[in-house]
């Protein structure tokens, strides 16, 4: 692979961290309803996935492929995509366990070695949508996708980056930096590379990127405790983009 400074970096970065989703990856795996971020909020509610069955489905950034299982059970035909061999790995004992198949391509979703349009949906819930340059990941969603395919990812909600602080820190009611200029994000506590764009940005791209786009869920959490929770139901901690390729 001709991986990117970002992308290489990222990779050492979730080749630490396996071993600590690797004891998740069970549970979700096991997880029967399609939940989305942090807050666990049911598909049902966001409403931001098509009928899956019988179409082609590519998840970008696919870590431990737990969102591609939930589709490949709704009957997709999923490839999913992850730059960390680790990841994989536990992404194939899951397969393994659970006696689920499907296809697992070590790649970066900046660079998928993929024919163009082979399939109608490509999704990312916190993969290449926030650890792949949207400069490059988004173009190469669109190349990948048919016409008329469609394009689900989740991120950070913009207000969230604005207020962030370190890791483990909730966010506050201060803004800590700019909204102009917002791309690449690196933390002192964190080894990887993230990317956020402001929302006019992100609208230019996918709209040259032949995208149209079909809905913005700024997502609100109904249930939980604590100070992230609490600033969670005032302002938009993450956001579902939701685009078709024209």
């Amino acid at each position: 692979m001709n991986l990117t400074e970002h992308a290489q970096q990222n990779r050492e970065a979730w080749t630490a961290l396996a071993p600590e989703y690797a004891q998740n990856a069970e549970r979700a795996w096991s997880q029967e309803e399609i939940t989305w971020g942090v807050w666990q909020i049911p598909e049902a509610d966001i409403d931001a996935l098509p009928d899956v069955a019988g179409k082609d489905v590519i998840e970008l950034g696919c870590g431990t492929a737990y969102i591609s299982a939930w589709l490949a059970r709704r009957g997709a035909r999923v490839t999913g995509v992850d730059v960390t061999p680790a990841q994989l790995e536990t992404a194939r004992a899951m397969q393994a366990q659970f006696g689920l198949d499907f296809a697992l391509l070590e790649a970066s979703a900046e660079d998928v070695p993929l024919p163009g349009a082979s399939f109608d949906l490509a999704v990312s819930e916190y993969g290449a949508s926030i650890w792949a340059d949207p400069y490059l990941w988004v173009p190469e969603a669109a190349r990948l996708l048919r016409p008329g395919g469609e394009l689900v990812f989740l991120v950070n909600g913009t207000i969230f980056m604005l207020a962030a602080q370190e890791q483990e820190i909730p966010p506050d009611e201060q803004l800590r930096r700019p909204y102009f200029g917002m791309h690449r994000f690196e933390w002192e506590s964190d080894d990887s590379v993230e990317f956020h764009l402001p929302h006019g940005k992100m609208v230019s791209l996918l709209h040259d990127c032949r995208f149209e786009i079909e809905g913005l869920v700024e997502i609100r959490p109904s249930a939980g405790s604590g100070a992230s929770y609490d600033w969670a139901r005032r302002w938009p901690s993450e956001e579902a983009w939701l685009a078709r390729k024209r």
